[in-house]
């Protein structure tokens, strides 16, 4: 049997960013919920609305982040990678409520419009696209490392949009007094953030259910493994992600010993699914009609192959 598996980087930079985010993003809600009922807006109750889950979002991903490292134990074999994945799925769900409050509010306004005071509301968005920008530009970084902080940044990019559009709204309604163009914002911001809050559930879900990586074909996997010499045919071939970034191989491989050993079979597959981003394999090399004779695996007894990669 051969296993390998990697080390992912520190993330402590990450971490750095998100608590600064946070804090940052925290004292702003307080402030525009306040002005959001002072001035009227629904467009920047609605960011109000992002900001909180923006909030919310960093808090679960830093939550996520001190469970996760976690190590390993003898009822978490894996450690705790997935709680991430689960704080990605319900950061998500929680963007997909807030969305739908808003339309229903914008929808109830549209008939009703109120009266908006647009000079508060400007200066509250202006100050709000501030406050997302420096957060957008903390957080880039790690969002290509991690689809927890990914789902934290795209939090803040979508309400980094919506600031932009609540500050379009108040300019328009100071200089035309046409106060539906608030609703007809929020409802926009709503319907802007749906599709690409379903993508990240989406992903989200895919993990959960140990499904295979977005970004690795497992023909292609399975093809590379076939081209082998010394490998006759593969079957039970599984990859999956424990996280971002932190994928999983296992597959049972029928070899030919007259040309090579088993253990060279076994140091070949393991660097083959190496080359796919595929962090940790279980490999069990096996002769010819094994399962319908019953005999033990070729590399049984074989050792393990470690690779640490920082």
């Amino acid at each position: 049997m051969g296993t390998g598996h990697t080390h992912g980087p520190v993330r402590a930079g990450h971490e750095k960013m998100l608590w600064v985010a946070l804090a940052l993003t925290t004292a702003f809600l307080i402030a525009e919920v306040i002005g959001a009922f002072i001035t009227g807006s629904l467009a920047l109750l609605s960011d109000a609305a992002h900001m909180f889950t923006d909030a919310a979002a960093l808090a679960i991903s830093l939550a996520a982040m001190q469970i996760g490292k976690r190590i390993a134990d003898k009822k978490r074999t894996f450690g705790y990678y997935r709680f991430e994945i689960l704080a990605a799925a319900f950061n998500a769900t929680l963007l997909v409520l807030v969305a739908i409050y808003i339309l229903y509010e914008a929808y109830q306004r549209l008939r009703t419009p109120t009266d908006i005071h647009s000079m508060g509301m400007l200066v509250i968005a202006v100050m709000g696209l501030v406050i997302n920008l420096i957060s957008m530009q903390m957080l880039r970084a790690g969002s290509e490392a991690s689809l927890n902080m990914k789902g934290a940044y795209l939090e803040v990019w979508s309400d980094m949009l919506a600031s932009i559009g609540v500050i379009a709204a108040a300019i328009v309604i100071r200089f035309t007094g046409w106060n539906w163009v608030d609703s007809a914002v929020a409802a926009a911001i709503g319907l802007w953030v749906l599709p690409r809050t379903w993508i990240l559930l989406k992903e989200s879900i895919n993990i959960l259910l140990q499904g295979v990586p977005r970004d690795i074909d497992l023909e292609t996997v399975e093809s590379a493994l076939r081209g082998i010499v010394g490998v006759n045919e593969i079957h039970d071939l599984h990859v999956w992600s424990l996280t971002s970034g932190k994928n999983v191989l296992s597959v049972h491989v029928v070899a030919d010993l007259s040309a090579r050993t088993d253990q060279e079979i076994l140091a070949e597959v393991d660097r083959t699914v190496r080359g796919f981003d595929i962090n940790h394999t279980t490999i069990q090399v096996e002769a010819a009609g094994f399962h319908g004779q019953g005999c033990a695996p070729l590399a049984e007894s074989s050792g393990h192959v470690h690779r640490h990669e920082h």
